[in-house]
Protein backbone atom coordinates (compact mmCIF):
# COMPACT_ATOMS: atom_id res chain seq x y z
CA UNK A 1 0.00 0.00 0.00
CA UNK A 2 1.03 3.64 -0.39
CA UNK A 3 3.10 5.33 2.26
CA UNK A 4 4.86 2.17 3.40
CA UNK A 5 1.76 0.79 5.16
CA UNK A 6 1.90 -2.81 6.29
CA UNK A 7 0.11 -5.19 3.95
CA UNK A 8 -2.80 -6.86 5.71
CA UNK A 9 -4.23 -10.21 4.71
CA UNK A 10 -7.96 -10.51 3.99
CA UNK A 11 -10.17 -13.41 2.92
CA UNK A 12 -13.13 -13.54 0.59
CA UNK A 13 -15.22 -16.51 1.69
CA UNK A 14 -18.21 -17.75 -0.28
CA UNK A 15 -21.23 -19.59 1.07
CA UNK A 16 -20.21 -22.77 -0.80
CA UNK A 17 -16.96 -22.84 1.19
CA UNK A 18 -14.68 -21.42 -1.51
CA UNK A 19 -11.90 -19.26 -0.02
CA UNK A 20 -9.80 -16.58 -1.71
CA UNK A 21 -6.82 -15.13 0.15
CA UNK A 22 -5.67 -11.66 -0.83
CA UNK A 23 -4.53 -8.27 0.40
CA UNK A 24 -6.85 -5.89 2.22
CA UNK A 25 -7.42 -2.33 1.09
CA UNK A 26 -9.89 0.32 2.16
CA UNK A 27 -11.70 -0.22 5.44
CA UNK A 28 -10.39 -2.76 7.98
CA UNK A 29 -13.95 -3.90 8.76
CA UNK A 30 -15.73 -7.02 7.51
CA UNK A 31 -18.64 -6.98 5.07
CA UNK A 32 -21.29 -9.42 3.85
CA UNK A 33 -23.11 -9.18 0.53
CA UNK A 34 -24.07 -10.77 -2.77
CA UNK A 35 -21.00 -11.34 -4.96
CA UNK A 36 -21.46 -10.09 -8.53
CA UNK A 37 -19.08 -9.19 -11.37
CA UNK A 38 -18.78 -6.26 -13.75
CA UNK A 39 -16.97 -6.55 -17.09
CA UNK A 40 -16.29 -2.83 -17.65
CA UNK A 41 -12.69 -1.89 -18.42
CA UNK A 42 -13.12 1.62 -17.00
CA UNK A 43 -15.66 3.43 -14.85
CA UNK A 44 -14.94 1.84 -11.47
CA UNK A 45 -15.77 5.14 -9.72
CA UNK A 46 -19.22 5.30 -11.30
CA UNK A 47 -19.73 1.61 -10.51
CA UNK A 48 -18.83 1.83 -6.83
CA UNK A 49 -21.08 4.88 -6.41
CA UNK A 50 -24.06 3.41 -8.32
CA UNK A 51 -26.86 2.90 -5.75
CA UNK A 52 -28.04 -0.15 -7.72
CA UNK A 53 -25.12 -2.05 -6.13
CA UNK A 54 -26.57 -1.61 -2.64
CA UNK A 55 -25.93 -4.81 -0.69
CA UNK A 56 -23.46 -6.23 -3.23
CA UNK A 57 -19.72 -6.91 -3.33
CA UNK A 58 -18.53 -6.13 -6.87
CA UNK A 59 -15.82 -8.10 -8.64
CA UNK A 60 -14.09 -6.20 -11.43
CA UNK A 61 -13.06 -8.54 -14.24
CA UNK A 62 -10.61 -6.03 -15.74
CA UNK A 63 -7.32 -6.78 -13.95
CA UNK A 64 -6.00 -3.30 -13.12
CA UNK A 65 -8.31 -1.07 -11.06
CA UNK A 66 -7.63 2.35 -9.54
CA UNK A 67 -5.09 3.43 -12.17
CA UNK A 68 -6.70 6.84 -12.78
CA UNK A 69 -7.66 7.42 -9.16
CA UNK A 70 -10.78 9.09 -7.82
CA UNK A 71 -12.02 12.54 -8.88
CA UNK A 72 -14.77 14.85 -7.70
CA UNK A 73 -16.78 14.76 -10.95
CA UNK A 74 -17.69 11.14 -11.65
CA UNK A 75 -19.69 10.09 -8.59
CA UNK A 76 -23.17 8.71 -9.27
CA UNK A 77 -24.18 9.23 -5.63
CA UNK A 78 -22.69 11.06 -2.66
CA UNK A 79 -22.56 8.00 -0.41
CA UNK A 80 -21.58 4.73 -2.13
CA UNK A 81 -23.86 1.83 -1.21
CA UNK A 82 -21.59 -0.98 -2.47
CA UNK A 83 -20.59 -3.45 0.26
CA UNK A 84 -17.10 -4.07 -1.07
CA UNK A 85 -14.92 -4.50 -4.14
CA UNK A 86 -12.77 -7.35 -5.43
CA UNK A 87 -9.87 -6.62 -7.81
CA UNK A 88 -6.93 -8.49 -9.30
CA UNK A 89 -4.45 -5.63 -9.03
CA UNK A 90 -4.92 -2.34 -7.17
CA UNK A 91 -3.06 0.69 -8.50
CA UNK A 92 -1.23 2.36 -5.62
CA UNK A 93 -0.06 5.42 -7.55
CA UNK A 94 -2.80 6.60 -9.95
CA UNK A 95 -1.99 8.97 -12.79
CA UNK A 96 -4.63 11.33 -14.15
CA UNK A 97 -4.96 15.11 -14.24
CA UNK A 98 -8.34 14.90 -12.47
CA UNK A 99 -7.12 12.57 -9.73
CA UNK A 100 -7.90 13.74 -6.17
CA UNK A 101 -7.26 10.54 -4.20
CA UNK A 102 -6.69 6.83 -4.54
CA UNK A 103 -9.36 4.13 -4.51
CA UNK A 104 -7.84 2.85 -1.25
CA UNK A 105 -8.16 6.29 0.36
CA UNK A 106 -11.79 6.64 -0.72
CA UNK A 107 -12.69 3.22 0.65
CA UNK A 108 -11.04 4.07 3.97
CA UNK A 109 -13.03 7.32 4.15
CA UNK A 110 -16.34 5.61 3.27
CA UNK A 111 -15.67 2.51 5.45
CA UNK A 112 -15.84 0.12 2.49
CA UNK A 113 -13.59 -2.97 2.47
CA UNK A 114 -11.77 -4.24 -0.59
CA UNK A 115 -9.54 -7.16 -1.50
CA UNK A 116 -6.83 -7.34 -4.15
CA UNK A 117 -4.46 -10.00 -5.40
CA UNK A 118 -6.96 -12.81 -5.96
CA UNK A 119 -7.80 -14.74 -9.12
CA UNK A 120 -10.79 -12.73 -10.35
CA UNK A 121 -11.07 -14.95 -13.45
CA UNK A 122 -11.66 -17.98 -11.25
CA UNK A 123 -14.19 -16.08 -9.15
CA UNK A 124 -16.05 -14.83 -12.23
CA UNK A 125 -16.21 -18.33 -13.72
CA UNK A 126 -17.57 -19.62 -10.40
CA UNK A 127 -20.32 -16.96 -10.37
CA UNK A 128 -21.20 -17.72 -14.00
CA UNK A 129 -21.45 -21.41 -13.11
CA UNK A 130 -23.30 -21.21 -9.78
CA UNK A 131 -24.97 -17.82 -10.09
CA UNK A 132 -24.72 -14.80 -7.80
CA UNK A 133 -23.66 -16.07 -4.39
CA UNK A 134 -23.36 -14.73 -0.85
CA UNK A 135 -19.89 -13.90 0.39
CA UNK A 136 -18.00 -12.19 3.20
CA UNK A 137 -14.92 -9.99 3.13
CA UNK A 138 -13.27 -10.67 6.47
CA UNK A 139 -11.79 -7.98 8.68
CA UNK A 140 -8.26 -7.00 7.68
CA UNK A 141 -5.64 -9.20 9.36
CA UNK A 142 -8.24 -11.40 11.02
CA UNK A 143 -7.72 -15.16 11.18
CA UNK A 144 -10.98 -17.01 10.71
CA UNK A 145 -12.55 -20.37 11.44
CA UNK A 146 -13.71 -21.36 7.98
CA UNK A 147 -16.47 -23.78 8.98
CA UNK A 148 -18.00 -21.26 11.38
CA UNK A 149 -17.88 -18.42 8.84
CA UNK A 150 -19.47 -20.55 6.11
CA UNK A 151 -22.24 -21.74 8.45
CA UNK A 152 -23.02 -18.17 9.53
CA UNK A 153 -22.96 -17.00 5.91
CA UNK A 154 -25.32 -19.75 4.78
CA UNK A 155 -27.76 -18.79 7.54
CA UNK A 156 -27.54 -15.06 6.77
CA UNK A 157 -30.56 -13.54 5.06
CA UNK A 158 -29.52 -10.55 2.98
CA UNK A 159 -31.61 -7.37 3.38
CA UNK A 160 -34.49 -6.78 0.96
CA UNK A 161 -35.01 -3.08 1.72
CA UNK A 162 -32.27 -1.77 -0.56
CA UNK A 163 -34.53 0.78 -2.29
CA UNK A 164 -35.48 2.32 1.06
CA UNK A 165 -31.79 2.47 1.98
CA UNK A 166 -30.69 4.45 -1.07
CA UNK A 167 -33.73 6.58 -2.02
CA UNK A 168 -33.80 10.25 -1.04
CA UNK A 169 -35.58 10.91 2.26
CA UNK A 170 -37.41 14.02 1.02
CA UNK A 171 -38.23 15.76 -2.28
CA UNK A 172 -35.80 18.28 -3.73
CA UNK A 173 -35.71 20.38 -6.92
CA UNK A 174 -33.17 20.54 -9.71
CA UNK A 175 -34.50 23.60 -11.53
CA UNK A 176 -34.78 24.24 -15.25
CA UNK A 177 -37.01 26.26 -17.59
CA UNK A 178 -38.26 23.41 -19.74
CA UNK A 179 -40.58 20.46 -19.15
CA UNK A 180 -41.42 19.66 -15.55
CA UNK A 181 -40.38 16.09 -14.70
CA UNK A 182 -40.98 14.26 -11.44
CA UNK A 183 -38.12 11.80 -11.01
CA UNK A 184 -38.96 8.94 -8.64
CA UNK A 185 -35.75 7.98 -6.88
CA UNK A 186 -35.49 4.20 -6.40
CA UNK A 187 -31.70 4.51 -6.23
CA UNK A 188 -31.08 7.12 -8.89
CA UNK A 189 -27.77 7.53 -10.66
CA UNK A 190 -27.07 11.25 -10.93
CA UNK A 191 -26.36 10.76 -14.62
CA UNK A 192 -30.13 10.57 -15.14
CA UNK A 193 -30.64 13.91 -13.44
CA UNK A 194 -27.78 15.39 -15.46
CA UNK A 195 -29.31 14.29 -18.78
CA UNK A 196 -32.69 15.77 -17.86
CA UNK A 197 -31.07 19.04 -16.74
CA UNK A 198 -29.02 19.15 -19.95
CA UNK A 199 -32.36 19.28 -21.76
CA UNK A 200 -33.45 22.14 -19.47
CA UNK A 201 -36.03 20.02 -17.64
CA UNK A 202 -37.39 21.39 -14.37
CA UNK A 203 -36.87 18.27 -12.24
CA UNK A 204 -38.33 17.41 -8.85
CA UNK A 205 -36.72 14.32 -7.28
CA UNK A 206 -39.06 12.47 -4.90
CA UNK A 207 -38.69 9.46 -2.55
CA UNK A 208 -39.55 5.97 -3.76
CA UNK A 209 -42.70 5.81 -1.59
CA UNK A 210 -44.26 9.07 -2.84
CA UNK A 211 -47.93 8.56 -3.69
CA UNK A 212 -49.38 9.09 -7.17
CA UNK A 213 -51.57 11.87 -5.77
CA UNK A 214 -48.52 13.73 -4.47
CA UNK A 215 -46.69 13.23 -7.78
CA UNK A 216 -49.58 14.52 -9.88
CA UNK A 217 -49.99 17.49 -7.53
CA UNK A 218 -46.66 18.81 -8.87
CA UNK A 219 -48.29 19.11 -12.29
CA UNK A 220 -45.59 17.19 -14.16
CA UNK A 221 -45.26 17.00 -17.93
CA UNK A 222 -43.71 13.58 -17.39
CA UNK A 223 -42.60 11.09 -14.75
CA UNK A 224 -39.20 9.39 -14.74
CA UNK A 225 -38.81 5.99 -13.05
CA UNK A 226 -35.17 5.64 -12.01
CA UNK A 227 -32.85 2.69 -11.69
CA UNK A 228 -32.40 1.06 -8.30
CA UNK A 229 -31.22 -2.04 -6.45
CA UNK A 230 -32.80 -5.35 -5.59
CA UNK A 231 -35.85 -7.37 -6.55
CA UNK A 232 -38.84 -5.42 -7.97
CA UNK A 233 -41.10 -7.81 -6.04
CA UNK A 234 -39.78 -6.32 -2.79
CA UNK A 235 -41.38 -2.92 -3.56
CA UNK A 236 -44.94 -3.77 -4.57
CA UNK A 237 -46.12 -0.42 -3.22
CA UNK A 238 -44.09 1.22 -6.01
CA UNK A 239 -45.81 -0.98 -8.58
CA UNK A 240 -49.20 0.31 -7.46
CA UNK A 241 -48.05 3.94 -7.80
CA UNK A 242 -46.85 3.34 -11.36
CA UNK A 243 -50.16 1.64 -12.18
CA UNK A 244 -52.05 4.71 -10.93
CA UNK A 245 -49.83 7.07 -12.98
CA UNK A 246 -50.23 5.10 -16.20
CA UNK A 247 -52.34 7.08 -18.66
CA UNK A 248 -52.25 10.19 -16.46
CA UNK A 249 -48.83 11.43 -17.57
CA UNK A 250 -45.99 10.34 -19.92
CA UNK A 251 -43.61 7.84 -18.31
CA UNK A 252 -40.00 6.90 -19.02
CA UNK A 253 -38.41 4.13 -16.95
CA UNK A 254 -34.85 2.83 -16.61
CA UNK A 255 -33.66 -0.50 -15.17
CA UNK A 256 -35.64 -1.10 -11.93
CA UNK A 257 -38.10 1.51 -13.22
CA UNK A 258 -38.51 -0.65 -16.34
CA UNK A 259 -39.25 -3.73 -14.22
CA UNK A 260 -41.73 -1.88 -11.99
CA UNK A 261 -43.50 -0.53 -15.07
CA UNK A 262 -43.80 -4.05 -16.52
CA UNK A 263 -45.22 -5.39 -13.26
CA UNK A 264 -47.65 -2.46 -13.08
CA UNK A 265 -48.96 -3.49 -16.50
CA UNK A 266 -49.43 -7.12 -15.44
CA UNK A 267 -46.16 -8.75 -16.51
CA UNK A 268 -43.81 -10.74 -14.27
CA UNK A 269 -40.07 -10.55 -13.54
CA UNK A 270 -37.47 -13.16 -12.69
CA UNK A 271 -33.93 -13.34 -11.29
CA UNK A 272 -31.12 -13.81 -13.78
CA UNK A 273 -28.47 -16.40 -12.96
CA UNK A 274 -25.61 -13.91 -12.72
CA UNK A 275 -27.08 -10.69 -14.13
CA UNK A 276 -25.90 -8.17 -16.71
CA UNK A 277 -23.19 -5.83 -15.43
CA UNK A 278 -20.82 -4.07 -17.78
CA UNK A 279 -20.37 -1.36 -20.39
CA UNK A 280 -20.42 -3.36 -23.62
CA UNK A 281 -23.76 -5.20 -23.80
CA UNK A 282 -25.25 -5.30 -27.33
CA UNK A 283 -28.98 -4.55 -27.60
CA UNK A 284 -31.14 -4.58 -30.72
CA UNK A 285 -33.69 -1.82 -31.21
CA UNK A 286 -36.54 -3.82 -32.73
CA UNK A 287 -38.13 -0.68 -34.18
CA UNK A 288 -35.10 0.49 -36.19
CA UNK A 289 -33.09 -2.73 -36.36
CA UNK A 290 -30.01 -0.91 -35.09
CA UNK A 291 -27.63 -2.40 -32.53
CA UNK A 292 -26.73 -0.30 -29.50
CA UNK A 293 -23.76 -0.96 -27.24
CA UNK A 294 -25.13 -0.35 -23.77
CA UNK A 295 -24.18 0.02 -20.13
CA UNK A 296 -26.05 -2.41 -17.88
CA UNK A 297 -26.37 -3.29 -14.21
CA UNK A 298 -29.26 -5.53 -13.24
CA UNK A 299 -29.90 -8.92 -11.68
CA UNK A 300 -33.58 -9.24 -12.65
CA UNK A 301 -35.41 -9.15 -15.99
CA UNK A 302 -38.92 -8.93 -17.39
CA UNK A 303 -40.38 -12.30 -18.40
CA UNK A 304 -41.55 -11.85 -22.00
CA UNK A 305 -43.72 -14.97 -21.70
CA UNK A 306 -45.99 -12.99 -19.36
CA UNK A 307 -46.55 -9.99 -21.66
CA UNK A 308 -49.68 -11.35 -23.34
CA UNK A 309 -52.69 -9.24 -22.40
CA UNK A 310 -50.59 -6.42 -20.91
CA UNK A 311 -50.87 -4.00 -23.88
CA UNK A 312 -47.07 -3.84 -23.90
CA UNK A 313 -44.86 -4.38 -26.93
CA UNK A 314 -41.21 -5.38 -26.86
CA UNK A 315 -38.97 -2.64 -28.28
CA UNK A 316 -35.46 -3.84 -27.41
CA UNK A 317 -33.80 -7.23 -26.98
CA UNK A 318 -30.42 -8.35 -25.58
CA UNK A 319 -28.27 -10.05 -28.20
CA UNK A 320 -26.26 -12.06 -25.67
CA UNK A 321 -29.15 -14.00 -24.13
CA UNK A 322 -32.37 -12.76 -25.75
CA UNK A 323 -33.79 -11.25 -22.57
CA UNK A 324 -36.05 -8.21 -22.66
CA UNK A 325 -34.39 -4.79 -22.82
CA UNK A 326 -37.26 -2.42 -23.62
CA UNK A 327 -41.03 -1.97 -23.59
CA UNK A 328 -43.62 0.52 -24.85
CA UNK A 329 -47.31 0.78 -24.00
CA UNK A 330 -49.69 0.46 -26.95
CA UNK A 331 -52.31 2.84 -25.50
CA UNK A 332 -50.43 5.35 -23.36
CA UNK A 333 -47.32 7.55 -23.79
CA UNK A 334 -45.03 5.32 -21.75
CA UNK A 335 -41.81 3.47 -22.58
CA UNK A 336 -38.94 1.91 -20.65
CA UNK A 337 -35.53 0.29 -21.13
CA UNK A 338 -33.62 -2.20 -19.01
CA UNK A 339 -30.20 -0.67 -19.71
CA UNK A 340 -28.69 2.73 -18.83
CA UNK A 341 -29.03 5.43 -21.52
CA UNK A 342 -27.47 8.02 -19.21
CA UNK A 343 -24.21 6.25 -20.09
CA UNK A 344 -22.41 6.41 -16.77
CA UNK A 345 -20.17 4.57 -17.21
CA UNK A 346 -20.24 3.38 -20.79
CA UNK A 347 -21.12 4.23 -24.38
CA UNK A 348 -23.54 6.95 -25.47
CA UNK A 349 -25.42 5.01 -28.13
CA UNK A 350 -28.70 5.23 -26.20
CA UNK A 351 -28.59 8.87 -25.17
CA UNK A 352 -31.32 9.64 -27.73
CA UNK A 353 -33.91 8.09 -25.42
CA UNK A 354 -33.94 11.24 -23.30
CA UNK A 355 -34.72 13.26 -26.43
CA UNK A 356 -37.52 10.81 -27.18
CA UNK A 357 -38.93 11.43 -23.71
CA UNK A 358 -38.94 15.18 -24.40
CA UNK A 359 -40.70 14.58 -27.72
CA UNK A 360 -43.33 12.39 -26.05
CA UNK A 361 -44.01 15.06 -23.42
CA UNK A 362 -44.32 17.75 -26.11
CA UNK A 363 -46.68 15.63 -28.20
CA UNK A 364 -48.83 14.79 -25.19
CA UNK A 365 -49.09 18.45 -24.21
CA UNK A 366 -50.21 19.39 -27.74
CA UNK A 367 -52.87 16.67 -27.72
CA UNK A 368 -54.18 17.94 -24.39
CA UNK A 369 -54.33 21.50 -25.68
CA UNK A 370 -56.36 20.45 -28.73
CA UNK A 371 -58.62 18.07 -26.86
Amino acid sequence: MAGGEKLMKRYLILEDGTVFEGTAFGSDSASVGEIVFNTSMTGYQEILSDPSYCGQIVTMTYPLIGNYGINSDDFESIEPAVKGMVVRELAEFPSNFRNNSTLDELFKTKDIPGISGIDTRKLTRLIRSKGAIKGVLTAAGEEVQLAAVVKTLQETILPSDQVAQVSTARPYPSPGRGKRVVLIDYGMKHGILRELNNRDCDVIVVPYNTTSKEILAWGPDGVMLSNGPGDPKDVEECVEVVRELLGQVPIFGICLGHQLFARACGADTFKLKFGHRGGNHPVRDLVTGKIEITSQNHGYAVDEDTLQGTRLKVTHSALNDGTNEGLAHLDYPAFTVQYHPESSPGPEDSNYLFDRFIDVMNATRKEQQHA
